[in-house]
């Protein structure tokens, strides 16, 4: 299986500057999880779009898959009721 490189939008760090350092760390390890498995058991694939969001606790984080690439580009990061703005 090949690993994929994790990449990140500008926007996601000052996603990530907001979450509290208890929560940050799980999501960090969910997200370099990611690199190894980047459609893991629970994943959902969002309608009209390539994008697929995973749970970690009330945080969601939505990512692209470039497989011709083998990249995971993670495009937010936010509480679940965030998210979808």
């Amino acid at each position: 299986m090949a690993v994929y490189s994790i990449f990140f939008r500008k926007s996601v760090e000052k996603e990530l500057a907001r979450i509290p350092k208890r929560d940050l760390s799980r999501l960090l390890g969910r997200i370099k999880a990611l690199g190894s498995e980047p459609r893991p058991r629970g994943c959902e694939k969002l309608s009209g779009q390539e994008r697929y969001r995973v749970r970690q606790g009330e945080y969601r984080i939505v990512y692209s898959i470039q497989d011709h690439e083998s990249a995971v580009w993670v495009v937010k990061v936010g509480h679940r009721r965030d998210v979808y703005r």
